[in-house]
Order: C-alpha cells, then structure tokens, then sequence
C-alpha cells in the first residue's frame, strides 16, 4: 500500500456543524499544510458557490482557498455543458449556487417544460407540487440528475433530512436512475484527486458519512478515515458491510494518525 501523500477533506460535520469549527479544525489544516500534504476539501453542500462557501470558512478561521474546492453544484454544471449543452434545466436547490450555472438555460419547471431536472439542497422547494411536477417532467422524457443522494445531515438543531429521499422517490416513481455528480460519485473524487495532483493510492478521505464519503473512497480506490462529529457519534450503530481505514473522534487527530502510516 502507497504511502499516504494527500488528503481529501468533507467540510459539513468534519471541519464544522453549522458553521462552528470542529476541535482543532483550523490547528489541523495548518498542521497538514506545516507537514506537506496538498489537501482538498470536497464537498456535497449546494446551497452555496464555491466561492461563496471558500469565503465563509474563512470567515470562521479556517484557512482555506476557493481552488482547493470541489463542490458537487460545480460538478454539475460541468456534466450539464457536456452532456447537455443548449437544454433546458430545471434547478431545484437553495443559496446562490446558480452562479456556478451561469451559461446554463435554466428554467422554472412549474412554469415551463424542461429537458433536465436537477435536485440539489432544496428542503422546502421539494413540495407536493415541486415533486409531482418533476415527476411529470421525467415521465415525458426529461433527465434526472441530482448533485448528490445524502440521506440526512447534522446541523446544531440535530439530525435533518437531506434531498437523497426525494432522488430515490422520484427514481421509484419513474423508473428512471439518477445521475449522481457529487459524492459517493467517483468522477467526483477524481476532480478533487486532480486538484492535488495525487492517485488514489497515495491518498486518504476524511468524512463523516460512511457511504457518500468513507465506501465512496474506498470504491474510488483511496482510504478513508470516518470521524464522528458529523452524522455518527460514538454510539451510532455503523454499516457491517463498511470498513473505514479508521475512526477518529474528530479531525484534530488525523495529522498523528497520518504520522503513524
């Protein structure tokens, strides 16, 4: 097994909950950058632009720079210009991410017909009505895309239900699979392996997810590390069928974890 030489890092639930840094969260980043691993952070968070995002975790202190980003409404838009260029869109999510689909034609699906349907963070745009209008616009032929299927995540309040339910929904209603950009999306890690110019095997994902971002690395061929400030806690019953590299309280001990590889 190659030496670990680069870490992928999730931001929600690892580096912070709701905007408040995790434990050692800062300490950890300038640790890692002091020691010479190129680090990354990858997010599925869609209700802000990359750029947005990189300058609210600077906001809280955490050293951090918009190009070590990757972000699942960044991926999408990149698939959407490939696969999909000149179509209609229909963007369900939240934040100020449609700045990332600039050059995309996106339309009000309630409204207007669509060729694509994309769900992001949405919460309370995914109604009766939004749903059923989605699921419409599938059955005649439209693309289902979702930047990610994450069940639920932690905020300060507790455990809140994510957009992955209303994906699967609309996949059982139509029959039709969506594509998945951000993570547990390979393509996903391999933009952000890219970004630091690492192969899977000589680098290591930190997350608080054990199927998007631990079984999801290790499909793409890195290790990964599950921390447990994010969805699971001590207690929390894990997945038999998944095995992290290793479990760590939270992310302030990964540096002497990585030291001991």
């Amino acid at each position: 097994m190659q030496t670990i030489r680069g870490v992928l890092l999730d931001i929600d639930g690892v580096l912070h909950v709701s905007m408040q840094p995790t434990t050692g969260a800062a300490e950890t980043l300038q640790t890692l950058a002091q020691q010479g691993y190129p680090t990354c952070l990858v997010t599925n968070t869609t209700t802000m632009s990359r750029a947005h995002l990189a300058q609210r975790l600077q906001d809280i202190s955490l050293p951090v720079a918009e190009e070590r980003i990757v972000t699942a409404p960044v991926a999408t838009a990149n698939y959407i210009r490939q696969h999909f260029a000149g179509k209609r869109c229909w963007l369900l999510t939240k934040g100020d991410t449609g700045t990332d689909f600039a050059d995309i034609e996106l339309v009000n699906g309630l409204q207007e017909q669509a060729d694509v349907v994309v769900i992001g963070g949405a919460e309370e745009l995914l109604t009766y009505e939004a749903m059923n209008q989605a699921f419409r616009l599938l059955m005649d032929g439209a693309a289902l895309l979702a930047m990610h299927t994450n069940m639920y995540w932690r905020t300060k309040d507790g455990l809140q239900l994510d957009s992955g339910p209303f994906v699967r929904a609309l996949e059982i209603a139509t029959g039709k699979q969506a594509v998945v950009l951000g993570k547990p999306s390979s393509d996903f890690f391999a933009q952000a392996l890219a970004t630091i110019g690492m192969n899977a095997q000589e680098a290591v994902m930190v997350g608080d997810d054990i199927e998007n971002d631990i079984n999801g690395a290790q499909r793409a061929g890195m290790r990964g590390v599950l921390v447990m400030t994010g969805k699971h806690k001590a207690d929390s019953p894990l997945l038999e069928h998944i095995h992290p590299d290793a479990i760590l309280a939270s992310v302030a001990d990964l540096p002497e974890w990585l030291q001991e590889q």
